[in-house]
């Protein structure tokens, strides 16, 4: 005899805080456990609609007066660099990309510090401790990978030099950018940029349709670059559309323009039941 099982998560908000991207707002978000057995279906399917995740949770914006933050991702197939990108990626052919398992190391600890401490020192980051980010790396129920870019070993000591490091989801449609750092020292090279043109890349050649690019909030300073690639979906109103002129998206700041958090968790599409005998 066949049964089904449900896949229904529980869903919660958390407390106000404040807006790490628009200054004078309060941030809040809705959130979800990713269970071990349907930790793959469930990414899959709540990143199509917005959700990222930040080791064993899934999270989306859901502010109360705000809805500024909207998710990106490019369409591989149709993504042309521009001349400036070109260029960023003649300037760093020199790296070398190497994937490897969801492992943290001393070497990635101490890039991730630097680049704490000279771009974002007063971030939500800025105490995370070696343990802490161990557990960023580490805690993944998803399919995951740490993409390092390493220059060539210096001619004085023989060692490799660890220059960004990204760690990376592997979806069914895509691959999802969790969270890079880089070599702070080098910000006149454009690594930020060069790691997403990379996994442009990295998904082409795998098959894959999209890059996730995270959440692209319109008047950040922090965020505005997403909006300079081509090919770029923004998730809004519920579906994915093309991102047109990064102008006409101002962000919604009136709390009318807020649906209720009951009204937003029952639009939540689940994977379909899991058969079992």
């Amino acid at each position: 005899m066949r049964h089904t099982l449900p896949i229904a998560p529980q869903f919660y908000v958390t407390a106000p805080q404040p807006c790490p991207y628009l200054d004078g707002r309060y941030e809040r978000k809705l959130f979800t456990a990713l269970p071990g057995d349907n930790a793959v279906r469930l990414n899959d399917a709540l990143s199509k609609q917005g959700f990222r995740r930040s080791q064993n949770v899934l999270y989306r914006p859901s502010c109360a007066d705000c809805t500024a933050c909207l998710s990106a991702r490019i369409r591989v197939a149709d993504f042309e660099p521009s001349r400036s990108q070109r260029r960023t990626i003649r300037r760093n052919s020199y790296l070398r990309r190497e994937a490897t398992s969801p492992w943290a190391t001393e070497d990635q600890y101490a890039l991730f510090r630097r680049y704490l401490d000279s771009r974002h020192s007063d971030g939500g980051m800025a105490d995370m401790d070696i343990f802490e980010f161990a557990a960023m790396i580490e805690e993944t129920p998803v399919k995951s990978r740490v993409i390092e870019y390493v220059a060539p070993p210096s001619e004085l000591d023989g060692r490799r030099a660890l220059t960004a490091v990204c760690l990376t989801d592997v979806l069914d449609d895509g691959v999802s950018m969790v969270y890079s750092f880089y070599d702070p020292d080098k910000v006149g090279d454009s690594l930020g940029t060069y790691i997403i043109l990379d996994h442009v890349e990295i998904a082409r050649a795998a098959g894959l349709p999209y890059v996730y690019l995270g959440y692209w909030v319109p008047g950040s300073r922090k965020m505005g670059y997403k909006a300079n690639f081509t090919a770029v979906e923004i998730y809004k109103s519920g579906r994915w559309q093309p991102i047109g002129d990064p102008a006409d998206h101002t962000g919604e700041t009136h709390p009318l323009s807020v649906d209720p958090i009951a009204e937003q968790v029952a639009r939540i599409t689940l994977p379909e039941a899991r058969p079992v005998r």
